[in-house]
Parts: structure tokens; C-alpha cells; sequence
């Protein structure tokens, strides 16, 4: 009776042990869980996290990992508010990567969590946003991919695109910090190539249609950076501008397919597949956020949005890489 106990004992304990060790092996083999946070739906965001799924996902096939990934996906239509309890559902769920999409979103997942690892993507300036000590070497939890776009080139694309002598105009939303940024970047180029602009802010999309108003007549051509109030107001500023007949370059090629004109900059698609492949080395070959510099995209592309052009008396092969 005690050898039959000895042996029972010996098989339960020997069942725990392995059943402890294939918990261990579920979870890192087929149990990884990635949260994503986006502050607003459109285009440009929307491309950026299907990238990062398919960047990710390719990887981990290029790999022949069979993991399973659980996505756990919530998105804040621009509200503050729900940025901040998003970001802490996120964190409490315990994933093992979370995601950022756009500065807002980034800058509410790094205020809850120092520990998780985190990547972000569709943030202009990293540093300037106060989630890294430096894009060369983060040291923090957090790193990823800026779509910091040629806004030089942007301008002079669009300079190429009207023969008035008024100025170009400027719309962006003031309080974007990534917009901010660009809209320097945009004022120092000028500067430099005697170009005149004419800066206009909107903070809503309220707005948008009445500063855009107030713009016709006294613009030659309108440029819009990668701003995520002026992307989700495309619709309406490329029927402005077209009723208007003016050429519209945007930051983002899917605000070009959405009402501009044309652009010269990067995919968020493909953005976002290279934060996947990042996203890679996180979770499968162990490397921290903090010593992964920060990247930028690989590709830029000239891109026409031939109906536009054609709507406002522009001929499409005209339309050259600046």
C-alpha cells in the first residue's frame, strides 16, 4: 500500500512538472499577445497597423515560427480621455508588446508602462515626444518608426505644380506636436528658396472648411504634413480644393488618395511593416527597446491621384519626383 502511495505520489508530482513545463512551452510558442493602440481612424493609421500585423506575421513565417498572436486592438477616435483609459487596459491586460499609433496614442502608452515592451510607428519625432532619450539609442522601453516625411521636397513638388506668384498655402493642426514639427521644417525650407507661404491652423474638423475658405483666392497651391485632423478632413479639403482648382500635396500618400493632388513620401503600409519586423526581434529574439534605434522609412514614393489632377486642369505625366 505505501509502494502503490510512493508511486502515486511520484506519478502526480512528475504530472505537475510537466504540466508546468507545457504552460511554459504554450507561452512561448503559441501564446503571445500584442495590444495596439490608435488614436483616430484613417487611411494613413489604418495601413500603418495592417502593415505591422503583416510585417510581423512574415517574419515570424520567414522564421517558420508557428506562433500564434493574439491582437487585442482599440482605437480612441481622437479623444483624450479615452486615450488614457485605453492605454491602462492595455497595459493591465499583461500583453507582451504593445503598439502606438501616432505620437497621442505612443505618448498614453508610455505614461502607464516603463516595463512593457512597446513600439510605436507614425510618430514624426520620437524624441521630441518625449518617448526616447535619443533615436540613435533609445533607453527606455520604447522605440520604433518615424514617418518624418521630405517636407522640403513636398513644397518644392508642389512649387512645380502651379505658375502663380501667390503663396503656398500651409493648413495644419497646432496641436499636433508631429504637425508643429514639420510645419518648422516647412517654414525653414521656404526660407532658404525664397518661397512664400501663408500658415493656417484648424483644430477641428469644424474648422477645417471656414480656414480653408478663408485660404481661396490667396493661395497658389495648399500643402498639408502628415497631420492626423487634416487626414481625417481629407473628403472635404479635396473637394474644397477642387472646386477651388487647386493642386493639394500632401504628407501622406493616402491623403493624396483620399482628396490631394500628389505626393512625394512614404508608405504607411510599409511603415508599418518594418516596425512589424521589429516587432519580430522583440518577441522572438529577446532584444529590448532601449538599445533599438529608432527607424525611418526605407522607401519614398512619387504618387498622382490622376482624377484630381485631371479635375483641376493638371496633366498627370507632368507631375515629376522633385
Amino acid at each position: 500500500m505505501k509502494k502503490l502511495l510512493a508511486t502515486s505520489v511520484a506519478l502526480l508530482g512528475l504530472g505537475l512538472v510537466l504540466a508546468g513545463c507545457s504552460s511554459k512551452s504554450d507561452a512561448s510558442n503559441g501564446g503571445l499577445k500584442v495590444g495596439i493602440l490608435q488614436v483616430v481612424q484613417h487611411g494613413s493609421l489604418d495601413e500603418a497597423r495592417q502593415g505591422f500585423k503583416a510585417g510581423l506575421k512574415a517574419e515570424l513565417k520567414a522564421h517558420g515560427k508557428s506562433t500564434k498572436v493574439t491582437y487585442h486592438y482599440l482605437n480612441a477616435q481622437g479623444d483624450q480621455a479615452n486615450l488614457n483609459t485605453m492605454s491602462q487596459q492595455l497595459v493591465q491586460q499583461k500583453n507582451d508588446l504593445l503598439v502606438g499609433i501616432a505620437t497621442p496614442a505612443a505618448q498614453a502608452l508610455a505614461k502607464k508602462t516603463t516595463s512593457t515592451p512597446t513600439l510605436v510607428t507614425a510618430v514624426t519625432d520620437l524624441k521630441s515626444a518625449g518617448l526616447v532619450k535619443s533615436n540613435a539609442k533609445p533607453q527606455s522601453n520604447v522605440s520604433g518608426t518615424s514617418d518624418l516625411t521630405p517636407v522640403g521636397l513636398q513644397l518644392k513638388l508642389l512649387a512645380s505644380m502651379t505658375t502663380s506668384k501667390l503663396p503656398l498655402g500651409v493648413m495644419y493642426n497646432s496641436s499636433e506636436e508631429n504637425s508643429v514639427l514639420q510645419v518648422k521644417l516647412a517654414k525653414a525650407y521656404a526660407k532658404k528658396h525664397n518661397l512664400k507661404l501663408k500658415v493656417v491652423s484648424a483644430t477641428s474638423t469644424n474648422d477645417v472648411a471656414s480656414v480653408l475658405a478663408g485660404l481661396t483666392g490667396k493661395i497658389s497651391g495648399l500643402y498639408l504634413p502628415t497631420d492626423n485632423l487634416m487626414a481625417s478632413a481629407m473628403k472635404t479639403i479635396g473637394a474644397k480644393a477642387k472646386a477651388a482648382k487647386l493642386p493639394v500635396v500632401t504628407g501622406s500618400i493616402e491623403m493624396a488618395e483620399d482628396g490631394g493632388t500628389a505626393t512625394y513620401g512614404i508608405n504607411y503600409y510599409d511603415l508599418g511593416k518594418q516596425t512589424g519586423k521589429m516587432a519580430y526581434d522583440v518577441l522572438e529574439n529577446n532584444k529590448k527597446p532601449q538599445n533599438m534605434a529608432v527607424q525611418t522609412s526605407k522607401k519614398l514614393h512619387l504618387y498622382v491621384n490622376k482624377a484630381n489632377a485631371k479635375a483641376i486642369g493638371l496633366q498627370s505625366n507632368q507631375i515629376k519626383e522633385p
